[in-house]
């Protein structure tokens, strides 16, 4: 995806020599990365590399020990997570995280809680045009759908928080390559309106397919970062990461 035009205030992801972790355990070390305002990147690495801990951190949901993370002029890792979001930035977590003995309608309206303004309606609505699986499901439990589903659900949950940002965690973990592929069809109508998104994923080949730029995180620690076309034919990415 190229980088969408950004609606006027959209502002840049900036993340400068952060270091974080839980508790006594050390997991980043002066990570720093940039996501433009309307930019799609891609922070790609192994199992235990330290991709989610960074969204934690940036979400409020991880301890910072150093460093910083900002959107536009406001510090990010001083806020609580609520307030992280009330500044235009969401996660869609990983493993969604849905409230599986509530609906899908209360699952999305859920995604609204912190908001007063009057557009709820409408924004639901736009949402389950942009998901029409979702008006389907409407008023099925989420934890019966299937796992396609209940992730577009997250999706849409994120959305209803109006994010500026958005942040997604593992988005393909489980999933088939078909849903994996109707996934990205969603993230490039949802990129097309400006948003901004940082991808994480072990899914490194539709990482960058889907990204502008990349970043490549080991033990904590960007090794490599560029064009996401140029790491889909750098040989450390093929022989870790692509098996080629």
């Amino acid at each position: 995806m190229t980088t969408a035009a950004a609606p006027p205030g959209r502002k840049a992801l900036t993340i400068d020599r952060l270091c974080a972790g839980y508790g006594d355990t050390q997991v980043l070390w002066d990570v720093s990365l940039t996501v433009a305002p309307g930019e799609v990147v891609a922070l790609i690495g192994s199992n235990g590399a330290g991709k989610s801990t960074l969204l934690g951190a940036v979400s409020g949901l991880v301890e910072t020990i150093s460093g910083s993370a900002r959107y536009g002029d406001v510090e990010l890792t001083a806020l609580q997570p609520d307030r992280v979001v009330r500044a235009g930035v969401v996660q869609v977590p990983q493993g969604r995280r849905l409230f599986s003995s509530l609906s899908v309608e209360d699952n999305l309206r859920m995604g609204a809680y912190l908001r007063r303004d009057r557009e709820v309606e409408a924004d639901l609505e736009k949402i389950l045009t942009m998901l029409p699986r979702l008006r389907e499901r409407y008023d099925y439990l989420a934890g019966r759908l299937s796992g396609g589903e209940q992730q577009q659900v997250a999706i849409g949950r994120a959305l209803m928080a109006r994010p500026q940002v958005l942040l997604i965690d593992e988005m393909s973990l489980g999933l088939a390559p078909v849903l994996v592929d109707a996934l990205i069809d969603i993230l490039a109508q949802i990129h097309a309106t400006g948003v901004s998104i940082l991808i994480v994923e072990q899914d490194v080949q539709t990482a960058l397919e889907v990204s502008s730029r990349a970043y490549v995180l080991e033990t904590g620690r960007i090794i490599l970062s560029g064009p996401s076309a140029e790491l889909l034919d750098d040989p450390q990415v093929k022989k870790a990461y692509l098996g080629v």
